[in-house]
C-alpha cells in the first residue's frame, strides 16, 4: 500500500523529468510516447539562455537571506514566548498562528501597495521581508516546543555564572535546539525557493526568481512545455535533495518539538 502511494506521488515528478527530455514534436503527439529519443536541447536553452544565472542568483540570495532572518527572529521570539511573562503573551502567541492561516494570495495586493510606498516592490528586499513574515509562525511554534523541553535550571545556572540573556540563548539553548533549527531552516528555505505568485508581483526582469522565470516560456507562438518542464525539474532538485538528505533530522525535529505549550 505504501509503495503504491509512493509511486502515485512520484508519478508527476517522473512525467516532468521525462517531458524535459522530449522534443516539442514528441510532447505534442496525440498519444503519450513512453519510448523516445531523449534530447538535452531543453536544458541547454534554459541554462544557457534567458539569464538563468541571474535568476538562480536571485533565488539563492532570497532563499538564504529569508532563512537566516527567519531563524534569527523566530529564535528570539520563541524564547520570549516560552520564558518571559508579559501582558498579552497568550494573545501574541495565538496571533502568530492566525497569521499563518491567511493564504498568501490574499495578501498580494495589499503587500504590493505597502511595498510600493516603501520603494521595495521591485527588489529582492521586498521578497525577503514577505517570505520572512510567511515563515515566522511555523518557525516560532516549532522552536517554542524545543525551548519548553529544555529545563529552565540550565538557564538559571548560566545566569548565576554571569551570563546575560543573549549569552544564555546563544551559548546554552542554541546548541540544544539544533534539530529544531535544521527543520525550520529547510521549511523556510523551501517557502522562499518555490513561491511563485508574490514573486511574480514583486519582481522585475532583473530580480526575477526561478519560478517566475518559467513564465518566459509562455510565448505568443505557444507553450514551450519542454523548457518549462526542464526549468521545473531544475527547481525541484535542491528541495528534493535537501529533504532526502535531512529526512532523519526532519522526523527527529518534528517529533522532538511536538510538545504542548
Amino acid at each position: 500500500m505504501l509503495v503504491a502511494l509512493a509511486l502515485i506521488s512520484l508519478f508527476p515528478i517522473f512525467v516532468m523529468f521525462e517531458t524535459a527530455f522530449k522534443t516539442q514534436v514528441d510532447i505534442m503527439s496525440s498519444e503519450p510516447l513512453w519510448i523516445f529519443t531523449p534530447t538535452l536541447d531543453n536544458y541547454e536553452t534554459v541554462i544557457f539562455g534567458q539569464k538563468f544565472d541571474r535568476f538562480l542568483t536571485n533565488s539563492v540570495i532570497v532563499g538564504l537571506a529569508t532563512m537566516f532572518l527567519t531563524l534569527f527572529t523566530a529564535g528570539l521570539a520563541s524564547y520570549a514566548l516560552a520564558r518571559l511573562q508579559f501582558p498579552g503573551r497568550g494573545l501574541l502567541a495565538q496571533g502568530t498562528l492566525i497569521i499563518r492561516m491567511v493564504p498568501p494570495a490574499v495578501l498580494a495586493v495589499p503587500i504590493f501597495a505597502l511595498w510600493q510606498n516603501w520603494g521595495v516592490e521591485d527588489g529582492r528586499l521586498g521578497l525577503i521581508l514577505f517570505y520572512t513574515a510567511l515563515g515566522l509562525p511555523f518557525a516560532i511554534w516549532l522552536l517554542f516546543g524545543f525551548i519548553k523541553q529544555i529545563p529552565i535550571e540550565l538557564e538559571e545556572a548560566a545566569i548565576i555564572d554571569g551570563c546575560n540573556p543573549f549569552q544564555v540563548f546563544f551559548q546554552i539553548l542554541f546548541p540544544l535546539m539544533r534539530a529544531g533549527y535544521a527543520v525550520a531552516a529547510i521549511f523556510t528555505f523551501r517557502i522562499a525557493w518555490n513561491e511563485f505568485l508574490i514573486a511574480l508581483i514583486l519582481t522585475n526582469r532583473y530580480t526575477r526568481t526561478l519560478p517566475v522565470a518559467t513564465t518566459l516560456y509562455l510565448t505568443e507562438q505557444g507553450v514551450e512545455w519542454g523548457r518549462i518542464m526542464a526549468m521545473g525539474s531544475l527547481l525541484v532538485i535542491p528541495p528534493l535533495l535537501l529533504t532526502f538528505v535531512s529526512a532523519r533530522q526532519i522526523i527527529q525535529g518534528m517529533t522532538a518539538g511536538a510538545v504542548k505549550g
